[in-house]
């Protein structure tokens, strides 16, 4: 089955078909939370109905870059920091593909910031995953963009000096339209966010707590944890930019004084996706350029004549 007979049909699918024949049993450390998103990713792929022809799954390197191998679909393991240019690129080629990238808080936040900004401004419709565990774990424990203020590890032996980012507040100051944090310990709630996330028509940032027991021992564990939507004592209106604002902060605050707050922060369900405007405004064509490599008949443009009638 291709990926263009693949899309729309509605079928049931179970979770282990995401499961690859190839390389079945994934490496990660015992105990690590990468396990956590693998099990939820799988959940909510069979859940709504997507076959592993119908997915694409972008990773950047470090030890959330494995996840496509453990992942059974269509993938791209890109170099440090560039899953989500990939993965614009295939959904803007074909729109109906359910494309998904995923890093880690060194990948995401660090080397891939720049890409990580303008993918939620431009809000592009996809699902960004950040397997956020405060270390950067593949080369071995150096200090992430998330590691708390005096952290202490091989780059930063007397502590570091830098605050950590905030990553929530960034999604939603740079423009995403869907923002949420879930955690590994709290499967149920991370396979019903995802959902959410991949339903979206825009750009979905999911930051997810994973914890890393053999590089950032010194962490938490992620527990216990408070679910915002379950719990009287926090409020907030997710489809209110300064209610998410505010709730936020508290949750960035709180992380690294012992409270672990997870939740849907912020949706916004009525802004289009760049493909909807480029399409709106004429920049984009109907049909999708994917498909027109299995059109025999199709008459190729050269992009030089496109800017030509352009530029005269």
């Amino acid at each position: 089955m291709s990926v263009f007979s693949a899309i729309g049909e509605e079928t049931e699918h179970d979770q282990n078909e995401f499961t690859p024949g190839v390389e079945p049993q994934p490496t990660w450390c015992p105990g690590c939370g990468d396990f956590g998103v693998l099990k939820a990713l799988k959940g909510a792929a069979a859940e709504l109905g997507l076959s592993p022809d119908e997915m694409l799954l972008c990773t950047g390197i470090g030890c959330s870059g494995k996840l496509n191998s453990y992942f059974e679909s269509y993938g791209f393991h890109s170099i440090h920091g560039r899953s989500l240019p990939l993965a614009r690129a295939a959904k803007l080629a074909n729109p109906e593909l359910t494309v998904i990238a995923a890093g880690g808080d060194g990948d995401g936040y660090g080397i891939g910031g720049n890409h990580f900004m303008h993918s939620a401004r431009e809000n592009h419709d996809m699902t960004y995953i950040v397997f956020n565990n405060e270390i950067f774990g593949l080369t071995k424990g150096q200090t992430s963009p998330t590691s708390p203020k005096g952290h202490k590890s091989k780059t930063q032996p007397h502590g570091s000096a830098k605050d950590p980012i905030r990553p929530l507040s960034l999604s939603l100051t740079s423009g995403a339209s869907y923002v949420a944090r879930t955690a590994a310990v709290n499967p149920n709630q991370a396979k019903e966010i995802l959902v959410e996330a991949i339903q979206h028509d825009g750009f979905s940032h999911v930051d997810f707590l994973t914890q890393c027991p053999t590089w950032n021992k010194d962490a938490r564990q992620y527990v216990p944890y408070i679910d915002i939507q379950d719990s009287d004592d926090y409020e907030i209106d997710t489809s209110d930019r300064r209610s998410a604002s505010e709730m936020m902060t508290e949750t960035e605050d709180a992380l690294h004084e012992g409270t672990v707050l997870t939740g849907r922060y912020y949706v916004d369900s009525d802004r289009p996706s760049y493909g909807q405007e480029k399409r709106a405004i004429g920049e984009m064509p109907e049909e999708p350029l994917a498909e027109r490599y299995f059109d025999d008949d199709y008459e190729w443009e050269r992009s030089y004549d496109l800017f030509l009638d352009k530029h005269r």
